[in-house]
């Protein structure tokens, strides 16, 4: 495998709305594209291989800003969009707690495989996950390769990598317009650096 740039897609136009975003197309906003070409600033010296990226315009177009800048090419997969929160798709909190107390009740208790009502599950999410790290196997030990994508996947590419169990997807902090980094070995994985936002001003 490869070291891995792990980026979040940078800030979108409904970041304040604090709702649950999955599969909606969301695009960025102006922060969020500031914060794109800042982490193509952050990334341009290094030697990256390949961009790969959900199919999501939020994590597109943050992808093709930072792969503008590194003269790579952006591979767009299925596999790396946002989990489906199904029927509590762009809901508040509060409003799935009046339309779906069970599940509000599992979020609360951090259950580590919430039920999407009409959705997505965790597991399901992970076979995704899992059919992109699968892919991954043809990069050579050395490469560098950038994955931009979201906070439920992205964790979960830790937890698969770091051999973690799946209940710890929702104890990593993942803010938009972060980077993290792993380095990939025959033998497994080492996490350099998790959630850094040091080159966001």
């Amino acid at each position: 495998m490869a070291r891995l740039f792990l980026v979040r897609h940078g800030r979108t136009k409904l970041y304040k709305a604090d709702r649950f975003w999955g599969k909606t197309d969301i695009a960025l906003s102006n922060t969020g594209i500031r914060q794109a070409e800042q982490l193509r600033d952050r990334l341009v010296r290094e030697k990256v291989m390949t961009v790969y990226t959900s199919q999501l315009s939020r994590a597109r177009l943050t992808a093709e800003i930072i792969a503008a800048g590194l003269d790579v090419a952006v591979h767009k997969l299925a596999e790396l969009n946002e989990l489906n929160f199904g029927y509590v798709e762009g809901l508040t909190f509060g409003e799935i707690t009046r339309l779906h107390p069970e599940l509000a009740e599992e979020l609360m208790n951090w259950e580590p495989r919430p039920t999407f009502p009409g959705g997505e599950t965790l597991d399901a999410l992970n076979d995704r996950v899992r059919v992109f790290l699968d892919r991954l196997e043809k990069h050579e030990a050395g490469e560098t390769v950038v994955v931009v994508a979201h906070a439920g996947t992205l964790r979960l590419i830790i937890c698969n990598l770091l051999g973690l169990d799946l209940a710890c997807w929702r104890k990593m902090q993942v803010d938009q317009g972060s980077l993290s980094v792993l380095e990939t070995f025959p033998q497994g994985a080492i996490l350099r650096s998790l959630n850094d936002v040091s080159h966001l001003k």
